[in-house]
């Protein structure tokens, strides 16, 4: 029996690995590396955070993206914007030579057994853990707007299903959002030959203002910190305070975690973008049908008109949400076990360790940021977590006391060859 299972292969579950590896735990670690990064984000696109901020996290800290770069001739700069696919391949780089292995298989369940957990494959093994960690990354969470459900696949989609673009050379497409996703989507779009728009229900949009330097006068320094989610005492505190945010009450958390760093684009990508897309700004979306091949979007006007768009494609960069229902491999009897953030979300209430309240049991990513704040959302917050959530499972494998957890949702697994089910404990 492993000492921890962590499945998810992103910059959470590689960074608690790496952690872990180094804290002599005996570990496993399920999920295709680096893949929301690798099969979920359009060719062409540039990293948002400044690369300084942008680093997996090792104890050692011998596996940054600059020790990276420099290894591959390319300079992580300050004020320069980093190319998506070089991130990924430094996350691969991360993996090979700061954790033990990778298996690449996919977790279809995860559910109680005995004293810990059952991890269960695709293909059918099963794999006994002490404690567990779900670093699932985004993906589980894709929000599409209710007033798309009816329309057939092929006329809409998320910003996230798609690694390339240039499928849509020569089609009118909407792109639906105002944050980072949907602009640069919408250029990248252009950029290839679509005829592409935007529709948000913003007003305005919001860009993000070219970074300061690092090297400031302690003065102006003072006034407005650099952080690893952006300057400004605000954003320091969400960046580098996750613990002081976990101490407010459940709602507040939970409104921090909705509105904090809300929807912008990047400095570099403005110009790009006004030479090349045209906006329907402060409209809302009503309805849509498909129409002889078409999409017809129904929307109400800034000022309560309604209006409507015909369009081949629509694709809505409408961002994550988490939820806890939606992590179809957690095993049923376990989502019922995990007591929730107060204040409405279905996020899991977390100890200062990451710790659900099933024991053994914990989290990390966008998950926890109704516990932790918004860096939860960023790469950024993989340091925090990696070190605060190791700790927390050596606390939990120290006790080494008998944990009362709940009883399968279906039928325990059954061995290969047994008569019956085989039930541990």
């Amino acid at each position: 029996m492993y000492d921890l299972a962590v499945i998810g292969a992103g910059p959470y579950g590689l960074s608690i690995a790496a952690h872990a590896a180094a804290a002599g735990l005996s570990l496993k670690v399920f999920g295709r590396t680096m893949a929301s990064w690798r099969d979920h984000m359009p060719e062409g696109m540039f990293l948002k955070s400044e690369p300084w901020s942008s680093n997996l996290s090792d104890p050692s800290g011998a596996h940054t993206l600059g020790h990276f770069g420099d290894e591959h001739g390319f300079e992580a700069v300050h004020g320069r914007p980093l190319p998506i696919a070089a991130f990924t391949e430094y996350g691969m780089w991360f993996a090979e030579h700061a954790v033990p292995g990778v298996d690449e298989r996919t977790v279809v369940r995860v559910a109680p057994a005995g004293n810990g957990f059952a991890v269960e494959t695709s293909d059918g093994e099963r794999v006994l853990a002490r404690t567990a960690v779900l670093a699932v990354g985004v993906m589980p969470f894709v929000t599409l707007p209710q007033q798309l459900a009816a329309l057939p696949a092929s006329h809409v989609s998320h910003s996230s299903g798609h690694r390339d673009l240039s499928c849509f050379r020569g089609q009118d497409v909407t792109v639906l959002g105002a944050g980072q996703a949907a602009l640069e989507t919408a250029t990248l779009l252009a950029e290839q030959g679509a005829r592409p728009r935007l529709i948000a229900r913003r007003p305005r949009l919001n860009w993000n203002t070219p970074p300061e330097p690092l090297q400031r006068g302690p003065l102006r320094a003072l006034r407005t910190p650099h952080s690893g989610l952006g300057t400004g005492w605000t954003s320091w505190v969400w960046s580098e305070a996750p613990w002081a945010v976990r101490t407010l009450p459940g709602p507040a958390r939970q409104h921090i975690a909705r509105t904090a760093l809300g929807p912008a684009g990047a400095w570099w990508l403005r110009e790009r973008y006004e030479r090349r897309v045209p906006a329907l700004l402060g409209h809302g979306l009503r309805g849509a049908e498909a129409r002889g091949g078409r999409v017809l979007l129904r929307l109400t006007t800034p000022g309560g008109a309604a209006t409507a768009v015909e369009t081949d494609h629509v694709i809505a960069a409408t961002g994550f949400t988490p939820d806890l229902a939606r992590l179809g491999m957690l095993d049923a009897s376990l989502r019922r076990a995990v007591a929730t953030t107060p204040g409405g979300g279905r996020t899991p209430e977390l100890s200062a360790g990451f710790e659900s309240s099933c024991p053994g049991l914990f989290f990390a990513g966008l998950l926890t940021a109704p516990s932790f704040g918004p860096s939860m959302r960023f790469v950024h917050g993989a340091t925090f977590t990696a070190n605060r959530l190791v700790a927390g499972v050596r606390r939990r494998l120290r006790t080494r006391t008998a944990v009362r957890l709940p009883r399968p949702a279906t039928p325990a697994f059954v061995t290969p060859g047994s008569p019956g089910p085989v039930r541990k404990g």
